[in-house]
């Protein structure tokens, strides 16, 4: 039986990765800009359509991680192979264990995941510049400073698998500061009426965001203390 757990520093520093990487903070704002005039209908209707769209979105994203750590699991670690910590490295493995496709098909997957959260994350930073601070800086200046970052490192030379966890890391940290907001205004009846939370919706919301603080205040407390 599979019991899951967090034995070490670098397990939490993982999980943390993994939680940010799913449910990225900033998408919850660039959600909520592109569904306000996407359905049709009354409000309650619309607001049904919403929590559809983001139920699929988000059982589909735990089944893509969900399948990459099994596929992991499975593949590499089941066959001894232990000690792969890079993505070219996790490429080169495939094809003789598994195939050429599957291979194929994992780094044309690493292609289509680069590119759309390079997207989503551009298109958040001009929905939170100009909805919440109503700044506008030029579209090529936005594209330029998106790409800045990946440009250091890869002229600093670092290791770019080890700055992308790290990235999602961090992501997981701004959970809470979109979570928190988010709860207070949904559970405040004078601004959503008839649509305000419910008690079960306000415990379970609560309690994730009590879950995602411990984890990070682990993780914060472990880096720092070397636990």
């Amino acid at each position: 039986m599979i019991v899951p757990s967090l034995p070490n520093g670098e397990a939490v520093f993982l999980a943390a990765g993994v939680l940010g990487a799913t449910i990225m903070p900033h998408v919850i704002y660039l959600h909520s800009s592109l569904t306000q005039n996407l359905h049709d209908g009354t409000r309650k209707e619309r607001y049904h359509a919403t929590r559809w769209d983001v139920a699929i979105a988000m059982t589909i994203a735990g089944f893509v991680n969900l399948a990459m750590m099994a596929t992991a699991a499975a593949a590499f670690h089941f066959n001894g192979h232990t000690g792969i910590a890079d993505l070219d490295q996790a490429y080169l493995t495939l094809e003789p264990l598994l195939s050429h496709a599957a291979a194929t098909i994992f780094g044309l997957s690493l292609v289509a995941a680069g590119l759309s959260s390079t997207v989503v994350g551009t298109l958040a930073g001009q929905v939170v510049m100009q909805g919440f601070i109503r700044f506008h800086i030029p579209l090529w200046f936005r594209r330029a400073v998106t790409m800045l970052p990946s440009f250091i490192v890869i002229m600093m030379g670092l290791d770019p698998t080890r700055i992308l966890v790290m990235s999602q890391v961090l992501l997981s940290f701004g959970i809470a500061l979109a979570l928190v907001p988010l709860l207070i205004f949904t559970s405040n009846s004078q601004l959503m009426g008839d649509l305000v939370n419910t008690l079960w919706v306000k415990r379970t919301g609560w309690a994730i965001v009590g879950v995602v603080v411990l984890l990070n205040g682990w993780l914060l407390v472990g880096t720092i203390f070397g636990l």
